[in-house]
């Protein structure tokens, strides 16, 4: 059976944690010269692995292996969210490697291997899954064209121009070459931590929908304007998403979440009632049914707000993406390493945040692996993993790799 070697696993993720060091976690946006460092690094580690590794152009790094038999495709994305943690995305890709290390070195696996993705702008610096969209086919220039650095305002086309990708052809998939794509990734909750459990089996990976709520009533002086004719944008905004939390909890499901993520008042002085009011809201499920229902609500809690307000408040669907099933056969294959390497300390689980996986899936049968956060902390520079749970967690990725490429 492939092994994988411990200490050069976790020394793999620790050297990637000194790209964009900040504090205990790391801050490597899409295409910084921290990320675009880590790129270099990791295709020379493929390099020595025995792939040949090319970086693409949209930063998509991919090392393919020479196994004449079946192949599966592991990997993640290497980016990080702004001062956040070090083993988001991280860790898949170096579980990649690992896996097609482990599998290499093994006499009785030569005729099959793993070929490695790392996908650029997961974290959606420039975009939304740039990377993974294109290596599935479905980004094109046009979007590329129009990509920009949300913080900094740089466009991706330049943003590429000083690591020397931005003329470089961009990879596709070819699904024929694979029989299965897995990645891991850390939980980035705590369902795991608190059930004592160390591995997770994802189902599906949950649609988000974005929503803008706009309210128009009225700007007017705070101190002369009497309450009984006041029509504050503000407030109406507010006691929509009152309404909605009294709602929701009555028709959601076991897993639906929903956040507003920012609020914008206009023209926001102390002294001026808002005349208008914005509000970007999300909702997440891996269920369409319930989605659908959580829509339909918006719209009735829109219709019941202008009937009895003073304001006129409108509700738009920004985006609105499709749940993504993981391939049955394929959870089975990792219940079954997991069930080996950790009796009884599995689960399956939807997974509520976005990943590469979602979008592969509509390409080769797809699945993923949920190691424990500690603490349910991520998107923060004090997210960890414990030693034991990374090891283990690798592991179980290869035992069910090896059983997909024997199958």
């Amino acid at each position: 059976m492939a092994t994988i070697k411990p200490e050069r696993l976790l020394s793999d993720l620790r050297t990637f944690a000194a790209f964009g060091a900040y504090k205990t976690g790391v801050h490597r946006p899409t295409l910084s010269a921290q990320d675009i460092a880590a790129r270099e690094w990791f295709a020379e580690r493929m390099r020595e692995a025995g792939l040949d590794a090319e970086i693409d152009g949209i930063a998509n790094v991919f090392g393919k292996c020479h196994a004449s038999g079946r192949k599966v495709l592991s990997g993640s994305h290497l980016e990080s969210q702004n001062h956040a943690g070090w083993l988001d995305g991280a860790l898949g890709c170096v579980y990649a490697l690992e896996a097609a290390r482990a599998i290499s070195e093994d006499p009785a696996m030569r005729q099959v291997g793993v070929d490695v993705a790392v996908f650029s702008d997961e974290e959606g610096h420039f975009g939304s899954f740039l990377g993974s969209r294109s290596f599935t086919g479905v980004l094109d220039e046009r979007e590329i064209d129009g990509a920009t650095n949300r913080v900094t305002g740089l466009s991706l086309r330049q943003a590429l121009v000083p690591a020397g990708w931005a003329d470089r052809p961009r990879h596709v998939i070819d699904p024929s070459r694979y029989a299965a794509f897995l990645e891991a990734h850390i939980e980035q909750g705590n369902t795991l931590e608190n059930a004592n459990l160390r591995i997770g089996i994802v189902t599906a990976i949950v649609a988000i929908w974005q929503y803008r709520f706009t309210v128009v009533g009225e700007q007017n002086h705070a101190g002369t304007t009497s309450m009984a004719r006041r029509r504050d944008a503000g407030l109406e905004l507010v006691r929509f998403l009152r309404m909605i939390d009294q709602r929701f909890p009555e028709i959601c499901g076991p897993h639906s979440v929903w956040t507003t993520g920012r609020i914008d008042l206009d023209p926001g002085e102390k002294s001026i009632i808002p005349g208008k009011a914005e509000a970007l809201f999300q909702l997440r499920d891996a269920d369409q049914a319930v989605l659908d229902r959580l829509d339909s609500a918006l719209n009735d809690l829109a219709q019941i707000a202008n009937d009895g307000g003073r304001c006129r408040l409108t509700v738009e669907r920004l985006s609105a993406s499709t749940p993504a099933l993981m391939d049955g056969a394929l959870q089975a294959a990792l219940e079954r390493a997991a069930e080996r390497r950790a009796p009884g300390q599995h689960i399956r689980m939807p997974s509520g945040a976005g990943h590469d996986a979602q979008w592969l899936a509509r390409k080769l049968p797809a699945a993923m692996l949920f190691i424990p956060s500690i603490g349910g902390i991520s998107h923060h520079w004090t997210e960890n993993t414990s030693d034991a749970d990374i090891v283990l967690g690798a592991q179980v990725l290869v035992d069910a790799i090896v059983d997909v490429l024997q199958s």
